[in-house]
């Protein structure tokens, strides 16, 4: 069952009812200054950091779902109605919710009046604009009324949710002509404030919640709006709120726009004060005036728009299979850009609160991104190794506001540092900046202690060195990628964290899943060690990792697939001897993408392995069988019901590694079958069942053995998006950066005549024609630039400003 549909022209997916099996959101902002928006108007606005600087408040696992957001009521001679349907849930005449990039477009009609609120934050604005568009679509004409609803948070979002006896007598607004501000805490420690305005006289307004809402009423049911009079209440204490009242009076046919501003300001401690007690409006006077009128405001709206039409240019694709295209030329690359500015912090899945910005996370998110903003990326990376400790290790997670490593998390995921190679290789090769590993990079935020960033690299590669287990292969610390496999924490406490308790801290767990990820990107910091003349430090390494391949050979093969780890006891997890949990998918993706054993036939054995017990309908399952009883020297792991998350659910974020290496054996086929069990846009039809958005990858669908196979949760923050990026772009289409030009080797369905991709590197536009007349899936037979024969398959750097054809066929 769908409840909308894709508008590839528009770059939209419009929501065409209201009632969608789970709140279907979007992100506006693309820099500092944020917004989440469901498709009924809920969600909240933060500046950097959802935790420390949330503007409006949400409430998340609330009853109803979804309740509480920056909500529009009308009251047409007493009957009350929302444009997005909630929070009045009066039905409408029509409704749509148009979720495009960056902007959302909510359009509900009732009784002769059309109601479009546009939301979207302008580039390089601390600020989210909405457009609230009203028409008189009856033959008579109409005079109702109109109140706008946001509830200001006290800045600290966990401090706002638990502090009470502080927070209920810290509110504190002004109210100026048609803005009203949100000051609370501004006259001690806080050098900033919150507005929100319109740019019409108002005729009321409300700022104490409980005095416009009614104490015991929901927000569906605010007393001044359907009594139709505002209490022109000002917050002392309690909660504070902005609530603008406008009468609106339309002939038939007539339209008016209205432009809210809800908006962030900052000010120099020297001058935060008109006079005594009265805020410095200045900044926000000046903000608020780039955006009072219409015209200003689509201005806007067109640069929003040729941004992101310039971004996606950099990698295009006509397949002829528009799901594909879709999701590769638009919402693939979208969600690529929201990782990237989210980590994993803030979602309707994530509260902004207990996540920052996370080591492994970020550097992982940074591979579907580095495309589209290179200077951007080159600022993540830098930030993401200054939070490492100079041992190599690393915190696990940073704070965006602050930068500075997250200490109630602290470190010792024994694979955090790895991904720094990854997203450092991977930006070199997008940009051929190798100047980025000359940059002076402190350890733990202290520049008195920096060195190169080649040095941090280093300092990566040989922390796992530094840290091997009784079998050659590298210890696993708190976990790996794998938060939920604990294997030193062995918990019978309910309150303690299962990744940051050690209770049987030794040297004994050690993980396979680690010594692929550093197989793979040990080689990746060979190749780059050669590219600079660093020979002795590449043969150096080398060496390790040639033992290491060994190691993995002799103790992490078990027969028809790779181990998953060593347990405290030495014991094997991931085998055949094993009851439960006999095979995983993470030791065979990232074994099978090193090539561990390539030439022996191990990886095609495990990767046949993972279609036998793991691939399911949905998608491939992390393990298998799942666990059914709770097994303490394994962690949170087994605590989860059977078919959900790490316990045998299909973990999204792992399926692409096992496409990858399916790309290596030259198994097109495979890999794009897995491509498409999991890519949302070939999920649209069963929207009532997988409930998350079909435009956005999810965490986790519930596999096979769960209650409800096929249903996703935990949509948008996942390095799914990013490696489903990868994989389809630089895999199975096979167009991929490297130190030497551009690689151009496909991988896939055998059935295919051929493709298209327009790429843009370093500079230079490639359109590339690949044509398929023998129909074999992997094989690239010529290749020309120009029409010119290029020996093998990577492209050489073409000068800047060029645009060049080149023309594959494989065979």
């Amino acid at each position: 069952m769908k409840f909308g549909h894709f508008d590839d022209k528009a770059r939209e997916y419009v929501i065409t009812d209201p009632k969608t099996p789970y709140p279907w959101i979007n992100y506006l902002g693309n820099e500092d200054f944020f917004s989440l928006v469901s498709n009924t108007g809920g969600g909240y606005s933060f500046y950097k950091d959802a935790k420390f600087r949330r503007l409006t408040r949400y409430r998340y696992n609330n009853v109803p779902v979804d309740n509480g957001g920056k909500y529009f009521y009308i009251n047409d001679g007493g009957d009350v109605w929302s444009p997005g349907w909630k929070p009045v849930k009066a039905e409408l005449d029509a409704y749509s919710c148009a979720h495009g990039l960056s902007y959302t477009r909510i359009t509900g009609e009732r009784n002769g009046i059309q109601a479009e609120v546009l939301s979207f934050i302008p580039l390089g604005t601390w600020a989210e604009i909405q457009k609230v568009s009203l028409k008189n679509t009856s033959g008579a004409a109409k005079k109702f009324k109109l109140f706008s609803f946001a509830e200001w948070c006290l800045w600290n979002a966990e401090d706002d949710m638990t502090n009470f006896q502080r927070n209920f007598s810290t509110g504190e607004v002004e109210v100026e002509d048609s803005v009203i501000y949100h000051k609370t805490e501004f006259k001690e420690r806080r050098n900033h404030y919150a507005f929100y305005s319109v740019n019409a006289p108002i005729q009321g307004f409300d700022t104490d919640r409980d005095k416009w809402k009614g104490l015991y009423n929901d927000f569906d049911k605010p007393d001044a709006v359907f009594e139709g009079e505002p209490r022109n209440s000002e917050a002392h204490g309690w909660s504070p709120i902005a609530s603008h009242y406008l009468e609106v009076e339309l002939a038939p046919g007539e339209s008016k726009d209205l432009i809210f501003v809800l908006g962030y300001i900052e000010v120099a401690p020297e001058n935060k004060w008109e006079s005594k007690g009265v805020i410095n409006k200045s900044p926000a006077k000046e903000l608020i005036a780039r955006f009072d009128s219409v015209e200003k405001v689509d201005a806007e709206l067109t640069k929003l728009a040729d941004y992101w039409a310039n971004l996606l240019s950099t990698y295009s694709v006509e397949s002829g299979d528009e799901k594909l295209d879709r999701m590769v030329n638009i919402w693939n690359q979208y969600q690529c850009m929201v990782t990237f500015n989210m980590s994993r912090s803030a979602s309707f899945f994530e509260s902004g609160i207990g996540r920052g910005m996370g080591f492994r996370d970020s550097n992982q998110d940074l591979i579907g991104f580095v495309h589209q903003v290179p200077e951007r990326a080159r600022e993540r990376i830098i930030d993401i190794a200054s939070t490492q400790f100079e041992d190599g290790s690393a915190y696990h997670q940073y704070q965006p506001l602050t930068k500075r490593g997250n200490n109630a998390i602290g470190g010792n995921f024994n694979d955090d540092p790895l991904w720094l190679i990854l997203s450092t290789t991977d930006y070199i090769k997008e940009t051929g900046d190798f100047s980025i590993l000359e940059e002076q990079v402190p350890y733990d935020n202290d520049a008195s202690k920096a060195t190169s960033h080649f040095e941090h690299l280093k300092r990566s590669f040989y922390h796992t060195v530094n840290n091997l287990g009784p079998h050659g292969l590298p210890l696993i610390g708190r976990a790996d990628w794998n938060d939920c496999l604990n294997l030193n924490c062995f918990s019978e406490d309910p309150n303690e964290s299962f990744q940051t308790t050690g209770n049987k801290t030794g040297r004994t767990a050690e993980s396979l899943m680690i010594a692929g990820l550093f197989v793979l990107y040990g080689n990746e910091f060979v190749k780059l060690c050669r590219e600079i003349g660093q020979d002795g430090e590449a043969a150096e390494a080398q060496a390790h990792i040639d033992q290491m391949v060994e190691a993995v050979k002799k103790h992490g093969w078990d027969g028809e697939w790779f181990l998953r780890a060593y347990d405290y006891y030495g014991k094997k997890v991931g085998s055949k001897e094993n009851e439960e949990g006999k095979i995983f998918i993470e030791s065979q993706g990232f074994c099978g993408m090193a090539g561990i054993g390539l030439e022996d036939g191990l990886v095609e054995k495990s990767m046949d392995s993972v279609k036998e017990w793991l691939d399911c309908d949905y998608g491939i399952v992390l393990q298998q069988p799942a666990f059914t009883k709770y097994y303490i020297e394994y962690g949170e792991i087994s605590t989860y019901p059977a078919g959900y998350k790490e316990n045998a659910g299909i973990f999204c974020h792992n399926n692409p590694w096992i496409m990858i290496t399916e790309t290596l054996l030259g198994r097109g086929d495979k890999a794009f079958e897995y491509y498409r069990k999991i890519a949302p846009a070939y999920l649209e039809e069963i929207s009532d069942l997988h409930k998350v958005e079909p435009y956005a990858y999810c965490q986790m669908i519930a596999g096979k053995d769960a209650y409800l196979p096929g249903e996703g949760k935990n949509s948008w923050l996942t390095g799914t998006a990013s490696w489903n990026f990868a994989a389809i772009t630089q895999y199975i289409l096979g167009v991929k950066p490297d130190y030497s030009g551009l690689a151009i080797n496909p991988c896939i369905p055998s059935s295919w005549d051929g493709f298209k991709v327009t790429r843009k590197y370093r500079g230079a536009t490639y359109n590339i024609t690949v044509t398929n007349p023998s129909h074999v899936s992997k094989g690239v037979k010529s290749l020309t630039l120009n029409g010119n024969a290029i020996d093998g398959y990577i492209v050489p750097p073409q000068q800047a400003g060029t645009v060049c054809n080149v023309e594959v066929t494989l065979g």
